[in-house]
């Protein structure tokens, strides 16, 4: 470990292992804040308690050196109770070994206070960080979730948004036991002030080795991110219950152990290899600490045996000097355990730092209701962060308002990429998109995306009841039943519902008990629910109907035919029985428009529409 500090400057090395203390105001700005009453009063009691082992040192040895001024005193008889209690010097000893009860009794109700103040506040803590992590999460970028790295970022910082509370607790006690360790130097200065510094030289090396293998272990943890995220993953399907049918039926289970075994076997290598060095090093420097120690202790009995102690100062001295020597040993180890622990806070912190690029202006237009122009898309161009091929690019076309239009082309063409550029998941990297005439930018962001209803293919499947997975499409009104129940309607999801035992308060999904599961197509049917509960100015639907049957399809698009009319409505869909029900047709191809008309007229041009059209025909006949 000294080895491994040659040639490094001092202070850049100590910045590395404790820069990351600057969060750990920030940390408790936050827990203050979960409750200002509690936490005052834990800092009170703390501060009462620290002075409490001092207090006791010394009454007993008070008492010691009552007991050798008892032991000297001639005495002709044996003492009874009343006598006892008679003799004042007897009665003081009395009242001293009272008071040491006191002491010890105070002590322990004060411990269990503060252990029980510091769980109330963990528990306000954890959850005030964990809706703070959840809200700061929401207000990011769709391209934020999407980067690997960010995604490591953003598991690092939901392991730490509740793991960090006992560094709360650390602190404080640190604090106590930095007081009590005051009190004892002051008062073994006036008796031995070399033996302190004696002490203290001997645990600094300790000290150190403990700072250096904690920011070597903080390293190892943050490099094996990936890693613990695909363990994670692979725990997540070998015990699952939505993996479980593929996982049976394609005999995956062998193969998901054994990549398992392979990752946590280099993650266990690594951990072992570190944990070795740090015990065999943490030996050496211990044992520097006890022959200091041991050195001072026998300087002390030397002393006494000399006369210049009484019993009761050597009590009170071997006493002091062996809790201050636990208190070094302790508040040394405790700040590398803080600054090790601070290091993860870096992690916490740093997430809550980024920001997102996509916001909503400082003085945003009222998106117009109802809608008089509808969209332009003037020569947009997009690329996804870390691709180099454009998406879409030079693509132009309007979607007037209450028109119906249809967006075909194969997969890769940039159907989906369309819809996340209208509701701003994305902005575009060149060209713009207006709405009614200005730039998408120029609406706040919730007023935007309330105005379009969206459901992509890939929708989730919420663990909730029925009413809340309708009413997820609009969750401030999830309170009106009747809101609910016709948008279920619309989507024919209301006979799915119907069938339920609990009706709209059934459980959904597998997750909780009581769960039902749903097929794939009424799964799909409760999705679309939600666009209809929005009554958006905008629908859009994403291959909405990829998991239904022929007659389930026919009947939600004859029923959005009548639910679209009079709004501006995106159809993205393979099927061209379901497309040719829109008021124009736009081909896409390599991100741009290749072809526009309606059904008939982009068959009889003969183009990529119409062989497109013929491939899928051919399959029915």
């Amino acid at each position: 470990m000294v080895g491994a500090m040659a040639g490094f400057p001092l202070r850049s090395w100590l910045d590395g292992r404790l820069g990351a203390l600057r969060y750990v105001p920030a940390l408790f700005g936050q827990v203050r804040a979960a409750s200002p009453r509690l936490f005052a009063l834990s800092v009170v009691l703390r501060l009462a308690r620290a002075c409490l082992p001092v207090c006791l040192l010394y009454v007993a040895k008070l008492i010691l050196d009552a007991i050798v001024a008892e032991h000297a005193r001639p005495r002709s008889v044996p003492l009874d109770l009343g006598a006892w209690l008679a003799d004042p010097h007897l009665a003081r000893l009395a009242g001293l070994v009272a008071l040491e009860l006191g002491l010890a009794v105070a002590s322990d109700l004060l411990g269990r206070l503060t252990t029980l103040l510091d769980e109330l506040i963990a528990d306000l803590y954890g959850n005030a960080a964990t809706v703070r992590l959840m809200r700061h999460a929401a207000d990011l970028d769709l391209a934020q979730f999407e980067d690997s790295a960010q995604q490591d970022r953003l598991e690092r910082a939901r392991r730490q948004v509740t793991g960090r509370m006992g560094l709360i607790g650390q602190v404080f006690r640190q604090a106590q036991d930095l007081m009590t360790l005051l009190v004892l130097a002051a008062g073994l200065a006036a008796f031995t002030p070399w033996l302190i510094l004696l002490l203290a030289a001997a645990v600094v090396p300790a000290f150190l080795n403990e700072l250096h293998f904690n920011r070597q272990g903080y390293r190892l943890s943050w490099r094996r991110t990936p890693e613990r995220r695909q363990i994670d993953y692979l725990r997540y399907l070998g015990a699952s219950v939505e993996s479980a049918k593929e996982i049976k039926l394609f005999g995956l289970s062998a193969y998901l152990v054994a990549r398992f075994e392979a990752i946590s076997r280099r993650l266990i290598g690594d951990n072992r290899a570190l944990l070795i060095r740090r015990t065999l090093w943490g030996g050496a420097f211990a044992s520097l600490g006890a022959l200091a120690y041991y050195l001072a202790y026998g300087t002390i009995v030397w002393r006494t045996v000399a006369g210049d102690f009484s019993i009761g100062d050597l009590a009170f001295l071997a006493g002091s000097f062996q809790r201050l020597r636990s208190l070094i040993e302790g508040l040394l180890l405790g700040f590398t355990q803080i600054a090790a622990q601070a290091q993860y806070l870096e992690d916490l912190f740093s997430f809550f730092e980024i920001r997102p690029l996509i916001r909503s202006p400082e003085h945003p237009v009222p998106v117009p209701v109802p809608l008089a122009a509808g969209l332009v898309f003037e020569d947009v161009g997009f690329r996804y962060p870390g691709s180099a091929a454009w998406a879409v690019r030079h693509l132009s076309f309007g979607l007037a308002a209450g028109e119906v239009v249809a967006l075909v082309g194969e997969n890769g063409a940039g159907k989906t990429t369309i819809v996340k550029l209208m509701t701003r998941l994305y902005d575009p990297s060149e060209g713009r998109i207006l709405l009614d005439g200005l730039p998408l930018a120029a609406y706040a962001l919730d007023d935007l995306r309330a105005r379009i209803g969206v459901i992509f293919q890939d929708f989730v499947r919420f663990d909730f009841t029925a009413g809340e997975n309708v009413a997820v499409g609009r969750v401030d009104a999830r309170e009106d039943a009747e809101r609910v129940a016709a948008a279920a309607g619309r989507s024919l999801a209301d006979a799915v519902i119907a069938r339920l035992p609990l009706g709209y308060a059934q459980p959904l999904g597998k997750r909780f008990s009581e769960g039902v599961d749903l097929s794939g197509g009424e799964w799909q049917k409760i999705a679309i629910a939600r666009a209809y509960m929005r009554e958006a100015e905008i629908l859009i639907l994403d291959e909405p109907t990829a998991s239904l049957d022929a007659r389930s399809e026919f009947a939600v698009f004859e029923r959005f035919r009548e639910l679209t009319r009079g709004r501006t409505a995106i159809l993205i869909s393979h099927r061209f029985s379901t497309v040719r029900m829109a008021d124009r047709i736009l081909v896409l191809e390599e991100g741009r428009v290749l072809e526009a008309g309606t059904h008939a007229e982009l068959r009889a041009r003969a183009g990529r529409y119409a062989e497109l059209f013929e491939l899928q025909a051919a399959g029915y006949r």
